[in-house]
């Protein structure tokens, strides 16, 4: 059976009276085959990623595959809601809402690998390599002490870098026109509507513990009888939220010293402290994992910025 064929096949089972459900993992083609089936009266089920071959036999195939996803699939459907880990699928607004942010994080990335290859030809013939050698201002002044040979080769690359600025640049300025008015100092603009869209919808989590998980800086454990160990947190979620929450609370360090989070741990984190690289970091992990649940009780009309602590 091609892909094309499945849908169609499908189609075929309901008007005979059966009843369809279909489990397939997350991957990258993406949620139209979900909804496909949704719409034509089949149920449907999104699972996270997960390892099949939970025997270790090394022998992983498509059948072995399907058959075990099916077997799983009919534990769910019997009450065992554990055998599977359905996921949210965002509607069709809310994905073309995220890929806007996602796309000028591809843009970043793309900028960061041309600069950095320009830099390294500097390096490698000990010039002097500023961080933005691309940008006008710099390069007028950075040419007249570069050889030519070296300029030409820079010059391949500084049209890409100009273009990729200029899109990154329209890209931040249309999400954060997308911001509410009356963003809390130090969240900024472009990381709450990046947090709001990764989330896609603030009311999906029933209570903390939800969204605690989503971000992945709970803490993980190894615990047998008496012998408890933790761990480093799980990174089980959504890893650009996570990314942009560390990057929200280094800023509140600064803009929000009495948010309470912060307060508590002001001695470890504040500019000069006398910490360690890892007591920063865990002090840091804490202090994202409460923001996510303050702005999910926030976002959730459970409270306001003043009761959370959050100056405007």
């Amino acid at each position: 059976m091609r892909p094309e064929q499945f849908v169609p096949w499908v189609e075929e089972l309901l008007r005979g009276g059966h009843t369809v459900h279909v489990v397939y993992e997350a991957c990258g083609f993406g949620f139209s085959l979900y909804r496909q089936l949704m719409a034509v009266g089949a149920h449907c089920y999104v699972i996270a990623p997960r390892k099949l071959d939970e025997e270790c036999t090394r022998v992983k195939t498509d059948p072995r595959d399907a058959t075990t996803l099916c077997q799983r699939l009919s534990r769910y459907l019997e009450g065992n809601t554990r055998e599977l880990a359905v996921i949210r699928v965002p509607t069709e607004a809310e994905e073309q809402a995220r890929h806007v942010s996602r796309q000028r994080e591809q843009l970043v990335h793309l900028r960061q690998k041309l600069e950095v290859q320009g830099r390294s030809l500097l390096v490698n013939h000990s010039l002097p390599a500023p961080a933005h050698w691309w940008k006008n201002q710099t390069w007028s002044r950075l040419c007249k002490l570069l050889p030519a040979w070296i300029c030409i080769r820079l010059e391949v690359h500084r049209p890409a870098l100009l273009t990729l600025q200029q899109q990154i640049d329209a890209l931040t300025a249309e999400l954060e026109a997308a911001a509410p008015a009356d963003v809390p100092a130090g969240l900024g603009k472009l990381s709450t509507v990046v947090m709001t869209r990764e989330i896609c919808s603030w009311e999906r989590f029933r209570n903390r513990r939800a969204i605690s998980s989503y971000t992945g800086l709970c803490p993980g454990e190894r615990t047998s009888g008496s012998k408890r160990i933790p761990g480093s947190v799980t990174k089980h979620g959504n890893p650009r939220l996570r990314a942009a929450l560390v990057e929200c609370v280094w800023r509140m360090v600064r803009f929000q010293p009495n948010y309470p989070p912060v307060k508590k741990r002001l001695a470890i984190l504040a500019k000069g402290a006398r910490a360690t690289g890892g007591q920063r970091k865990k002090a840091i992990v804490a202090v994202a994992r409460h923001l996510a649940v303050d702005l999910w009780r926030l976002h959730t009309g459970r409270c306001t910025a003043a009761q959370l602590g959050l100056t405007n």
